[in-house]
């Protein structure tokens, strides 16, 4: 078996590996060759903490296994990330466990990369203004993706907690992109793009916020009950996610076709667009929506990556069960 650590992945999984394992993955899921597995996800009764199980086969590139964590809000505190979690891939031939990888890297990434694709895809060609909601751990990933998808000429941020933003401030200047803290109307009037990344129960962005043209790829959304759209801009929206199922139970959607406004049927797996299979944005008044809800296929498709560079580098720690 080969352990590939936190300290490696961080070594060497970059944005561009992530990205090119997540739009591989969602294509195949539309072609019919990866699933994943029904979602564990339970609240502990400990130390506030939410704790699951994810899991999923892609029969295209043979990658099997599961990733397993949660989230435990109280890390901060023992300077820890509060999403913990790792990897299991097993050989689809015969069942052996042959890699366990650290996931908590590898989640921010694969979290960013997936609305990195969405921006890809559905975002205007001449989108010029990031708005970013969020400003916690996964938040600069998020920024630097996103970046990297279109000629945007700054950002713009919004957070519960003002506080925090200084962290994107310093990943925008990382990357030469001007930096402004906004109101969250302002964000709305102004943002080409945005991408929401919090952990919230209740709407942030409502539906007067939103100008026609954007993009929005909601991120944070994982859970029955969270929430950071108001129901009635998902329904204005044409929307489209990385799996449907997990989207009208968990994932953003949950609250729009719980109240009667949004069909199941009208969204759209991205991996449809990817694939060749779906149209993506059809006009540029359009307001398209990614609903990222997070699948195990992700975490596998990087996790398979990085052991793949690791075996291939020599590096990883090899083991005898």
């Amino acid at each position: 078996m080969l352990v590939v650590t936190e300290q490696m992945c961080r070594d060497i999984m970059g944005r561009g590996e992530a990205l090119g394992a997540v739009e591989a993955v969602f294509a195949a899921m539309a072609r019919g060759e990866a699933f994943n597995f029904p979602v564990v996800r339970e609240a502990i009764g400990h130390a506030d903490a939410l704790y699951g199980c994810k899991a999923g086969f892609d029969g295209a590139q043979l990658t099997l296994g599961v990733k397993s964590g949660g989230y435990w809000p109280g890390n901060g505190r023992n300077g820890l990330t509060n999403h913990q979690s790792s990897i299991f891939l097993f050989d689809a031939d015969s069942g052996q466990l042959k890699a366990l990888i650290g996931g908590n890297y590898l989640t921010a990434l694969r979290t960013a990369a997936a609305s990195a694709v969405s921006i890809k895809y559905l975002a205007r060609k001449d989108a010029s203004v990031l708005g970013m909601i969020g400003a916690g751990f996964q938040a600069p990933f998020q920024l630097r993706a996103a970046a990297e998808q279109r000629p945007f000429t700054k950002v713009i941020a919004f957070n519960p907690h003002p506080e925090m933003l200084p962290r994107l401030a310093e990943a925008s200047a990382a990357i030469g992109l001007p930096f402004e803290a906004v109101p969250l109307e302002r964000l709305g009037e102004e943002a080409d793009v945005i991408v929401t990344i919090t952990s919230s129960f209740a709407p942030i962005l409502m539906r007067d916020h939103v100008r026609p043209g954007t993009h929005i790829a909601a991120m944070g959304t994982d859970t029955k009950g969270k929430q950071e759209l108001d129901p009635a801009l998902v329904a204005a929206s044409s929307v489209f996610t990385d799996e449907v199922a997990q989207s009208v139970s968990i994932g953003e959607c949950q609250h729009a076709v719980a109240q009667g406004l949004l069909a199941a049927e009208k969204i759209v797996p991205l991996g449809a667009v990817i694939a060749g299979l779906a149209p993506g944005r059809t006009s540029e008044e359009e307001i398209t929506l990614f609903d990222g809800t997070g699948i195990a296929l992700q975490d596998l498709a990087v996790a398979a990556a990085a052991a793949s560079i690791a075996a291939r580098n020599n590096l990883g720690i090899h083991i005898e069960l």
